[in-house]
Formats: structure tokens, sequence, C-alpha cells
């Protein structure tokens, strides 16, 4: 590492008082619960990966699931985790809840990590403040806790993770091992044992979720990270992680998870957008870290989070904008926005207090108005703009929802009396806001207007209007239809799919899914040895359709081998 220069931070001791637990923790809970009851899995791919995982549940083969016949792209361990949910709960809760248990334990591990992995980071002696000349500044653990607190409220803040973060995905299990692995390269200066068992599951969890040469890549920079460093155990750490990445290569080579899938963006543009709105405002209070601390950049405060964040970006760029892939880099870039903390003036922290206030503020009546208006019908024009977007929705009414809105309401509304009236000495203020802005309305949206956004982003409706024409049970042939809507059939339906390129279907399966648009004409949909029985589409879907057939003679001889004909 380079000589230690000075740092930007000036940090009194009554600024480094750390968030109350209690508050923390229900801040954490009210971030990672609203969606995990009470709906169904959402379409693409939440569903997508819920059909794998109840293939699996079902006596699928362990490494080859199906949806329709369909395998999985290969990252096995996701699919395992929410099979074995199933079989432990499946009993007891519907599938679908059992499913996402293991991936909202992994949203709070992430949490979790993010924060000792910054706490680990501040407790090194070059991201310490400056001393006072006659005393008074905060202490390295105190300092410390209130830095890894606004790490986490800034990685809550992050609007990225929103709705990414509470799928039942692949993503969810690859964002779980990058924090892993943040907090492995950033206690290995501190904690001998813990930091190198993470480190051994984090690279291997990592290959085994489908991004194996994402953690070779973070082993070789954490690796040069710690060889460059000046703790004895952090040079030490560099063996530990080409062990973590032998692992690796070994799980993506057992389980066929190597492919090569860089692409770069169409539009540039479309990247910079993605960048500025998916991980604000961490990026912003990133920015500012990386020029406050310009000299600072080899110091592991630094370039522990900077390099993984880095490394997440380059990926994203390289698939085609993938915002699945960009939300990797959200733990890193909160820990580098908690760090511009310290060095922020009083006017830009006032000015993003005023705008957190007005904005979520506004974005939380938004939300009342318009639960008051399918409940009430006053006023009128929302509900009404409601049953457009989704037409036929039946309504739906949770006391429980409606006492959860209105707790978490008074909170805020509390929070904003507090942070505007007192304590604006403490590290962390700034964040706060944004951090508990951002949760309330997600609350709010996964309360009171979770039954609407269910109908709306639920296949169950889709499946129910063709459920009025193939009986429970029934063998169904599916052309053209994607993975999430084979799930939807399988799980919603009870049908046994079987996707196909072409008309023909093997004996016993007597109906015909194929997805179709809405501006063909029914005459071209008439295919040889099918019977068109209805066209059927999602309530919200404008454009896609489902056409539904039924054989047209069931004593038809088999063709090529006992394939159905389609005359």
């Amino acid at each position: 590492m380079t000589p230690q220069q000075p740092t930007p931070a000036l940090v009194a001791s009554r600024a480094a008082q750390r968030l109350p637990r209690a508050a923390l923790l229900l801040l954490c809970a009210a971030y990672v619960l609203p969606g995990l009851f009470g709906r169904d899995p959402w379409r693409n791919a939440d569903i997508t990966a819920f059909g794998y995982m109840l293939d699996l549940a079902r006596g699928g083969d362990l490494f080859a699931p199906q949806i329709a016949g369909l395998g999985a792209d290969g990252a096995l361990l996701p699919y395992w985790l929410g099979a074995a949910a199933i079989h432990l709960f499946g009993l007891m809760l519907d599938p679908a809840l059992a499913a996402r248990i293991p991936f909202a334990l992994l949203l709070a591990g992430v949490l979790a990590c993010t924060w000792y992995g910054c706490y680990h980071l501040a407790r090194t002696a070059a991201a310490q403040p400056l001393p006072f000349a006659f005393g008074g500044e905060a202490q390295p653990a105190d300092y410390a806790r209130a830095i890894a607190d606004g790490a986490l409220l800034a990685l809550i803040a992050s609007l990225g993770l929103l709705q990414l973060g509470h799928e039942t995905t692949p993503d969810l299990a690859q964002l779980f091992a990058v924090s892993l692995y943040v907090y492995a390269v950033a206690s290995s200066a501190w904690a001998r044992w813990p930091s190198r068992l993470a480190i051994l599951v984090a690279l291997p969890m990592l290959a085994a979720s489908g991004a194996p040469s994402l953690g070779l890549v973070l082993a070789a920079t954490g690796g040069v990270i710690s060889l460059r460093s000046s703790y004895p155990l952090a040079r030490g750490f560099s063996g530990w992680l080409a062990a973590a990445a032998a692992a690796a290569a070994w799980a993506a080579w057992s389980l066929g998870t190597w492919s090569w899938r860089l692409s770069a963006p169409d539009d540039l543009m479309q990247l910079v957008q993605l960048l500025g709105w998916f991980t604000w405002p961490a990026w912003a209070l990133a920015g500012w870290t990386l020029w406050r601390w310009r000299r600072h950049l080899q110091h592991r405060h630094i370039a522990v989070p900077g390099s993984a964040a880095l490394v997440a970006v380059l990926a994203c760029a390289g698939m085609e904008a993938s915002d699945r892939v960009l939300m990797l880099a959200l733990p890193p870039l909160a820990v580098l926005a908690a760090f511009a903390l310290p060095t922020l003036q009083r006017s830009v922290a006032a000015a993003i207090d005023w705008f957190s206030v007005g904005f979520f503020t506004l974005g939380a009546v938004a939300i009342w108005v318009i639960y008051a208006s399918l409940q009430l019908g006053v006023p009128a024009k929302p509900a009404a703009n409601v049953m457009k977007l989704a037409p036929g929705y039946p309504g739906g009414f949770s006391a429980l929802g409606l006492g959860v809105a209105v707790a978490g309401t008074l909170a805020w509304l509390l929070l904003v009396r507090w942070r505007t009236g007192r304590h604006r000495s403490a590290l962390w203020k700034s964040l706060v806001l944004p951090a508990c802005g951002l949760t309330l309305c997600w609350l709010l949206s996964l309360t009171l207007l979770l039954p609407v956004l269910d109908y709306a982003r639920s296949l169950r409706p889709l499946v129910a209007r063709v459920a009025v024409h193939v009986p429970p049970g029934a063998c169904v042939v599916a052309k053209g239809l994607p993975r999430a809507k084979l799930a939807a059939m399988e799980f919603h339906g009870g049908w046994r799919m079987l996707a196909t390129s072409s008309n023909l279907a093997p004996a016993g399966c007597d109906h015909l899914l194929v997805a179709t648009r809405t501006r063909v004409p029914t005459a071209a949909l008439a295919l040889p040895g099918w019977t068109l029985l209805a066209r059927e589409r999602r309530p919200t879907e404008r454009d896609e359709q489902i056409a539904v057939y039924r054989r047209a003679s069931r004593e038809q001889p088999d063709s090529e081998g006992g394939a159905g004909s389609a005359r």
C-alpha cells in the first residue's frame, strides 16, 4: 500500500452515534418481509425459477430440472434451495410461499454482509477520521458502526434492489454471494476464520448460481488487494482466495455453468440511463467518495468495494446492459457511498432530506389515494384508471394489510418529525429519509395495493381463462409459449405440459396452446387436425394471446412413431 495520506473525514464523537438497533432491525424487516406473503409467483423470471424448483420438489432430476420438458440454464444451487424449502414447508405452506423463504433469508444476509463488510473496512487506519487538536474525535469502533449503518441505509435506498431483490431467482443468490465476498475480503485483516469460511462459500456459490466467470475475476482482484495490504492477515488471505477460485471453477465445471454470454449493449445511452436510475442514490454518493478520498484509492476501504463494483458494472456492460447483473454492484456501491457521509456539506445533506421528505411523502399519499378510490370509490378517477389497466380486477381487502400500512405511515411521520427536529449530528442522518421513504412506499404498495398488483403481475388470471376450455389434469402441448407461461400452466392449471416447436402431439395429449398476437386474424389460426376453441390473453396484456385448440379426431392414427397427426 502507498504511504498513508491525511483523510478528508472530520467526525466528532457525537456524530458517531449508532442508529438504534431496534429501529434498524425494524427497518430491515419492513424492507424484507413485504412481498413474501399473500401473492403468487409473478411473471417472467420469478415464476420461471419457481417452476424449476417445483419440478425438483416433485421428484425431478436433481441436475436437470425441467419446465414442460425444457431444461434449466445450469444455475442449479438456487433451484435446490427453493426445492428444499418446498420439501420442508410444503405441507404447512403454499409451495410458492415456501420457496420464497430461503430467498428472503438471502436478502437479509445481503443486508447483514454489507453492514459487517463496511464495518471492518471502516476500522482500518486509513479510513479513520483526522484526530482533533484537543480531542473529542470519534472513537474507531463508534465511527465504524456509524459508517456501517450508513452503508446499510444506502443499500436499502437503492432503487434497483427493490423489485429484483424480492424475487425468487438465481440473481438473488448471486447477490448474496457477492456481498459475502465483500465481507470476506473486508474482514480478512481482522477476522481469521470467519473471513476464510466466507470466501470458501462465496465464490463457489457464485459459480453454482450461474456466474463463475464473475467469481474468478473477483478472486483475482481480491488477491491483488490482499497481496498489497499492510495487514499480515490480509496478505495471507490471497491463498484462500486462490483456493476458493479453484473450488468455484470445479463447481462450474461439475454443474455446467460455463457459458459465453458477452455481448455489447446496442445503445450506450441505455446503459448510462440504467446506471443512473438503477443505482440511485448510491452512485452519486460513491462518486463523491472517489473524489474526496482520491488519495486513498489503493487503501482497503476504497479498493475492496470499488473493485467489486467496477467488476459488476463492466459485466453489466458486457451483457447487453443487464439490470440483473448490475444489481450485483449495489452492495459494494453502498459501502463506497457510506464513506461519503463524513465529507458531505451540511447544505447537501439538507437538500437530500427535503427532497426525500417531499418525494416519498407524495408517493405515499398517491398510494393511499389509489387505495381509497379502490375501496370507497372516492375519488373515482384512480379506480377507473386501475380498471382500465387491469380489466376484470375483482377487488380485494385485507384488514392486516391495512393495519400494517397505517403503522408504517405513522412511523414515517414520526421519523420526519425526528429528523427535522433533533439529532442532526448523526453521521448516517442523510440516508435515513431516503431509505425509510423507499421502504414506506414498498410497504404500502405490497399491503394496500397487493391484490391489484398480484392480479396484474400474476399469470393466474390467464390460466383461469384457459382452464375454461382445458379439463384438470389434461396433457397439453404448447407451441411458442415462454417458460414463464409454461410454469404457470403447470402450477396454477395442474396440467402436464409439453413444449414443442410443431403442431404434432403425442397420443393422449388432446389440447394444444399456441402463442399468437391479437392482430392475427382468426382465420389464419386454423390448424389441420385441431379445432380452435378460443383466444385468451392475460387481462393486462394487449398484444400477446394464446390460441386454445382441441384435437379434431381422437381416433386418428399416430404418425412418426406415435405422434398424433396434425391434419
